[in-house]
């Protein structure tokens, strides 16, 4: 070769590893293996099925080599990320102390420490002068495991023992445990697979329910004595389409065991002081009946949608629950009842109406209706938890986008409200953000709320960054919270929204029918019609629009980003369920049967064929995409990880722009949730913070 072959050589050598370098670390390609099988008479090709083989190194190997590469493109954000995380962090009270919870004799806290990733659970007899015991700290749990998940965590009704259920897999996959808070020894009396506990009036005979080891359906149901060895089983859901749950009224009479599907439920009932009994039907179960049943001096409560999808409420004896039901509260089509919690004096119902929350308190010695008062005109309220029967007060929390959380105290006599506690927001100042509601208007004229918060002196100039969150699944709704971690974003000018897109029940059950099965489609595009109105109303532009969601709401993620690529400029989907046609099709994945309720059953082919419509794994083309980041864990149990997994390897290959796209997986024991630590959880919050905002020129 001749000196001028050779300087060229080099040189065009020299310039292959300048361009590669500039291009950036190579994306890993997930290899092509054949897979075909026939459905409806279709032949079905899936290149990435074999993501599925869990234990298969090679599957493995490359989702450490889809870390690997998020980790290199990411890499300059570091820094960024852990700011985020240090300020994230400043405005947490890292030593704190939760409301005191009286039961009986005893007042029961939680309590963290700086440093410490998990509660501490405690109590004092008496007054909180009282010497500390400590009953559970998952801390100490921690120190062998990298992952602690606690489940149930049930009382005795002496308050001499606790029940509880551990997960240290993040596969959901609680064992049960006993400890005699006397002795504070751990029992030996125990088992796996437990997804519910409750105590009969013995305090020494445990109801708990375990699940399918392979389905995870919950459909058996136990009675055990502490002492024996045995686990007597009393009862055995065959329907795949209903999950148990066991509990306990209030009044502590009654064991209430709940067999339950997406649309249909069924009590059974058993006195609490007769453990060894038969449990009996309160009323058999019927299709698209759902009811739920308390107690009070020989009445049953129930809140019922037999004759109105938003449920009323009615009574019944102990003679003949199932029978001669009388009208309590009345149903309404504006107002969905929630729940109802009842006490010896008075009866709470928690209600929605327009998205927004209602507490009402019946008394039943005046025999009339209060209701608590709440400041904000958007805001958010829940139970907190009143666990005594006698008590006089109804203990509530209340938050806003703007308002940390907040514990109060209302007094059913006068009528008045007492804070006891709000969240402690070191360097937080709530006079400099506004927030309020907007109502897009979807393509077939629904109106549709969106909720929206940011920093005092937000320009609508059409050019502002904004963060969208959605859900809109299972009747679950997105209430407007607060979050300290979100100010990150508020505080560098970014606007914060939600949209409250059917499917959920904010406005009622109907929102939540209107947005599933084979009304699914709605979900989506109430999300990008409320994307559009914000566009719009010039709150943003699709160049400064990132969105997210997680679980259902990754699916809602990876639609919209099929439907319309153009509308966004990032997206973060968590734990997405993108794969549906291959996991709604498999009935021996965990849930998949029970789900037939929510999405339909793709056996069926007229299911079949809506559900195609909209899969993102199955829709994904050859076009550009917006920047994606895709988070999983490998051992969640909910979502399995090759659903994002195969879904960015066809992304991957498939698309036609130049945006990032990446997969990051938690290896390590992690669940549907992400990390279990509270610490961890932030970091994790920071990186995804961190890329979101820098994807619109927000970079420190």
């Amino acid at each position: 070769m001749s000196k001028r072959s050779r300087l060229t050589s080099a040189f065009l050598l020299f310039l292959s590893t300048v361009f590669a370098l500039a291009q950036g670390p190579t994306p890993p390609a997930a290899p092509i293996v054949d897979h075909k099988e026939t459905r409806h008479g279709a032949t079905v090709t899936d290149d990435y099925f074999w993501l599925r083989e869990k234990s298969n190194p090679k599957v493995v190997q490359y989702l450490e080599a889809e870390n690997a590469y998020t980790e290199a493109m990411t890499k300059h954000l570091q820094p960024f990320a852990d700011a985020l995380y240090k300020e994230m962090l400043s405005h947490v009270k890292q030593t704190d102390l939760s409301v005191p919870t009286r039961r009986g004799e005893y007042l029961y806290y939680t309590r963290t420490e700086e440093g410490k990733q998990y509660p501490i659970r405690c109590r004092r007899k008496g007054a909180m002068t009282a010497p500390e015991e400590v009953l559970l700290d998952a801390n100490e749990l921690a120190k062998d495991h990298k992952f602690v998940g606690v489940g149930d965590f049930e009382l005795s009704d002496d308050q001499q023992k606790v029940a509880y259920t551990v997960d240290f897999t993040g596969f959901r996959q609680y064992s049960l445990r006993v400890k005699d808070l006397r002795s504070g020894q751990t029992l030996p009396d125990t088992t796996e697979r437990v997804t519910s506990v409750a105590w009969a009036a013995d305090n020494k005979t445990l109801f708990l329910v375990t699940e399918d080891a392979v389905t995870k359906r919950s459909d058996r149901f136990y009675r055990h004595v502490l002492g024996s060895a045995d686990f007597q089983e009393i009862y055995n859901e065959k329907d795949e389409l209903y999950d148990l749950g066991v509990g306990k009224t209030r009044d502590k009479k009654y064991l209430i065991l709940d067999s339950e599907s997406k649309d249909t439920n069924e009590n059974l009932y058993l006195a609490a002081d007769h453990p060894q009994g038969t449990f009996a039907v309160l009323l058999p179960r019927a299709k698209k009946h759902r009811y739920y049943a308390d107690h009070r001096e020989g009445l049953f409560y129930i809140r019922t949608n037999r004759d109105n999808r938003n449920f009323e409420i009615v009574t019944s004896t102990d003679a003949a629950p199932g029978k001669d039901w009388k009208p309590f509260l009345a149903p309404s089509d504006e107002v969905l009842i929630n729940d109802i919690d009842l006490f010896r004096d008075f009866l709470v119902s928690s209600e929605t109406s327009q998205a927004l929350p209602r507490i009402r308190v019946y008394s039943f010695a005046a025999k009339r209706w209060s209701s608590v008062a709440f400041p904000e005109p958007v805001c958010s309220a829940f139970p907190a938890g009143t666990p005594d029967w006698d008590s006089q007060t109804y203990r509530y929390n209340y938050q806003s986008l703007i308002t940390p959380n907040s514990v109060l105290d209302y007094d059913t006599k006068t009528g008045r409200s007492t804070l006891l506690k709000q969240q402690e927001t070191p360097g937080y100042d709530p006079t400099k953000y506004e927030s309020g509601r907007l109502w897009a208007t979807a393509r077939d004229g629904t109106k549709v709320p969106i909720s929206i918060v940011y920093k005092k002196g937000f320009a609508r100039d059409g050019k502002g960054a904004l963060f969208l969150y959605g859900y809109g699944s299972y009747g679950i709704p997105t209430p407007p919270t607060f979050s300290s971690s979100r100010l990150a974003l508020l505080d560098r000018g970014m606007a914060y929204a939600i949209a409250h897109i059917r499917g959920g029940n904010e406005m009622g059950e109907k929102w939540r029918e209107d947005g599933m099965l084979m009304n699914k489609k709605n979900t989506f595009f109430d999300f990008i019609d409320c994307a559009e109105y914000l566009v719009k109303e010039k709150w943003t532009t699709p160049n400064r629009l990132v969105i997210e969601g997680g679980s259902a709401g990754g699916l809602l993620m990876g639609a919209v980003t099929n439907f319309r690529p153009d509308l966004f400029r990032a997206v973060h989907a968590a734990v997405p369920f993108v794969d549906v046609m291959n996991t709604m099709m498999d009935a021996t994945l965990p849930l998949t049967v029970g789900e037939y309720l929510e999405w339909g059953n793709p056996n069926e082919k007229p299911a079949y064929d809506y559900m195609l419509t909209y899969s993102p794994y199955d829709n994904v083309a050859k076009k550009n995409y917006p920047a994606i980041l895709v988070t999983t864990s490998f051992n969640d149990s909910q979502v399995m990880y090759w659903e994002p997994a195969k879904y960015v390897a066809k992304l991957r290959a498939m698309k036609t722009d130049h945006n990032p796209l990446l997969l990051k997986v938690k290896m390590d024991p992690a669940g549907h949730g992400g990390a279990s630590g509270r610490y961890d959880q932030l970091k994790d919050k920071a990186f995804e913070y961190a890329w979101m905002m820098s994807e619109v020129g927000i970079e420190k």
